[in-house]
């Protein structure tokens, strides 16, 4: 009889009780799992990366003040960009780079912005010593030269240097890579 009491008394203890089912809890806590990631990315997007953009806007600012004020020096005007020069497209370069143990190529295609058609019909006379001068440059470099960006604007000065100095006058505003390949 004890034993029948004890069981009542559990029976009714437990039957007050209802169980919790399992399966709510884990659709439950799946559910909030899920929307604590998602917080978190949110959270991450809005906040953490407004300091990367907030970095990328100010030096991207910093890149157009120094092109507006190198066409201001250029123009002679302050504050107004300088008309754009007339185009001199080049053909495709190809080159060995000056890696020693590795071969690398670079495929690199040039447009030159130039003052005007006179400079224009100049370096159309004088496409052997450019292409000569620019093959020359080109196959001095390695790959960690121009691989980075800063790498490709030293290039992209160098280019315009090299052929300002083949030419009577300086004419050539700058060089501008349409195609850029390193392999």
């Amino acid at each position: 009889m004890a034993d029948a009491a004890e069981t009542d008394g559990k029976a009714s203890g437990a039957a007050s009780v209802p169980p919790f089912p399992m399966k709510l809890l884990l659709i439950v806590s799946v559910v909030a799992l899920v929307f604590g990631v998602g917080g978190a990315i949110v959270a991450v997007k809005f906040f953490g990366g407004s300091d990367k953009a907030a970095e990328h806007a100010d030096e991207h600012k910093t890149e157009t003040a120094a092109k507006a004020d190198a066409h201001a020096d250029a123009s002679g005007k302050p504050g107004q960009p300088a008309a754009l020069g007339v185009m001199f497209d080049l053909d495709p370069f190809i080159v060995n780079l000056a890696d020693v143990p590795d071969v690398r190529y670079l495929k690199l295609t040039v447009k030159l912005e130039v003052d005007s058609e006179a400079v224009s019909a100049d370096l159309s006379a004088r496409v052997p010593q450019v292409r000569d001068a620019i093959l020359v440059l080109l196959s001095s470099k390695d790959v960690n030269a121009v691989r980075t960006t800063q790498g490709k604007f030293q290039l992209r000065d160098e280019i315009t240097q090299r052929i300002n100095g083949l030419l009577p006058k300086p004419g050539v505003r700058s060089a501008y890579f349409t195609d850029f390949v390193v392999q």
